[in-house]
């Protein structure tokens, strides 16, 4: 198909050199400017992270969510099928090698996040007493036009950005991917999985931002402590590949990997690509998402918020990638041929035998979940932003979006299941939705270096 061949051409060059560089080498900016800020305040960083989740304090200013639960909606949002069917995906294609630019992706996207949080939080709207909008189109339109009167140059921008974004809500891949995996392991119709988390999905997303805060702040934490556990089980059951998984994963970053049993072999700007890829699907860093949910947290300084971005960089790459990754490396299970979701199925049921499916399953189903409801307040920002605040159509709108926001997720398994779609194939689509707002956000946060 003609669709096919152009989208592949166009990731290719999209997720090529010019984006490759300007990630790291905004990373690596940033990391410079800011004193190395991620290494020297780690430690600050954690402690008033995790601090967050035992505090009863309140802090005074406008806002929907705590912090806390502001954290844990983004963290809900960027830990999904990217951790799962995405990591699986880059080394089934890029090999171990494409590990180690995951882990670089994520270690210099930790600052990257921070500084775009920390934006959204001082060039956020507010609404009534609490509510706070905020993110990539506000601080572009409000910093980059308004204060230094380029608003022209920033109007084209934030249209861009947006044409971008949305293509993401045509191609959303938490239900495909969900759906696959629950119909492959318990032989269940993929159609009438994708329906069961269509109504789960509204049943979470109709009592708005507070709710999904609420939800989260439980859910969240409770997930990502049940998947890291297990996964950590199934790499220390296979202690003695440790050592040269890690050897496998340094050796190759450099090299490339040459066919191994059912892999095919990756080339170095494939493994570096790939990794790449899906190190920013997955912790979001330079995408612009995620600060829309920040910018909703009842906070005193931009910089408190921002601080919990190099967490949310950190939990999400540097700790559950990982674990994904190792479990597929040590288990053997990268050289199977498969990829996607149906690997880490394969690498869980080589440490859990069938228990490993089901405990894998149960993980997925609700990373997607709270993906999906995490992309809903996103969502409702942009919508926010194009209608305006203040505009007597708004409620009418975000009423509109919590209708019809779950039903493209929906339609692509439809497609996939008539079709027939492989799991590559929608990776790709992913791959251009989040390369133009990358490409536009970056920039934008550049320009803003001196704020």
């Amino acid at each position: 198909m003609w669709l096919l061949s152009f989208v592949e051409t166009l990731v290719d060059w999209m997720w090529g050199t010019p984006l490759i560089v300007l990630i790291l080498g905004t990373g690596v900016f940033f990391t410079v400017v800011s004193g190395f800020f991620q290494f020297r305040h780690f430690g600050y960083v954690i402690k008033n992270t995790i601090g967050q989740i035992f505090s009863k304090k309140v802090e005074e200013g406008p806002g929907t969510l705590t912090p806390y639960q502001a954290i844990s909606v983004a963290i809900g949002s960027t830990v999904g099928v990217g951790n799962i069917g995405g990591v699986a995906t880059a080394v089934a294609v890029g090999g171990p090698g494409a590990v180690f630019w995951m882990w670089m992706a994520g270690i210099f996207g930790q600052i990257v996040k921070m500084v775009e949080v920390s934006l959204a939080l001082h060039y956020r709207i507010r609404i009534g007493e609490e509510d706070t909008y905020g993110g990539p189109t506000y601080y572009i339109s409000r910093g980059i036009g308004e204060e230094r009167g380029w608003k022209t140059f920033a109007k084209i921008m934030c249209f861009l950005f947006l044409v971008g974004f949305f293509a993401g809500y045509i191609f959303d891949a938490q239900n495909y991917t969900v759906s696959e995996a629950v119909a492959g392991t318990f032989n269940i119709n993929m159609l009438v999985v994708s329906l069961v988390f269509l109504v789960l999905l509204y049943a979470n997303i109709w009592g708005g931002i507070k709710a999904l805060g609420r939800i989260a702040s439980l859910v969240v934490p409770l997930m990502c402590l049940f998947y890291i556990g297990t996964g950590l089980f199934v790499i220390f059951k296979n202690t003695e590949m440790i050592p040269h998984t890690f050897k496998m994963i340094f050796e190759g970053a450099f090299t490339g990997t040459a066919a191994i049993g059912g892999f095919t072999g990756a080339s170095f700007s494939k493994m570096i690509q790939v990794g790449m890829a899906r190190a920013v699907y997955s912790n979001e860093a330079g995408w612009g998402s995620s600060p829309m949910i920040h910018a909703t947290a009842k906070v005193s300084h931009p910089i408190k918020q921002g601080i919990l971005g190099i967490f949310e960089v950190f939990t999400d790459t540097i700790i559950i990638c990982s674990v994904t990754a190792l479990m597929i490396i040590t288990s053997g299970a990268w050289t199977s041929g498969l990829d996607g979701a149906t690997l880490t199925l394969n690498a869980f049921s080589m440490g859990f035998g069938k228990l490993g499916a089901i405990i894998l399953v149960i993980g997925m189903f609700l990373f997607g979940l709270t993906t999906a409801t995490g992309l809903f307040a996103q969502f409702e920002t942009l919508f926010t932003y194009i209608v305006g605040a203040h505009s007597p159509h708004l409620g009418t709108i975000l009423k509109a979006n919590k209708i019809i926001y779950p039903l493209p997720g929906f339609l692509l398994v439809l497609y996939a299941y008539v079709y027939g779609l492989p799991t590559y194939k929608v990776w790709m689509f992913i791959d251009v939705s989040i390369g133009v707002p990358i490409f536009i956000n970056l920039f934008a946060i550049l320009l803003l270096t001196p704020k």
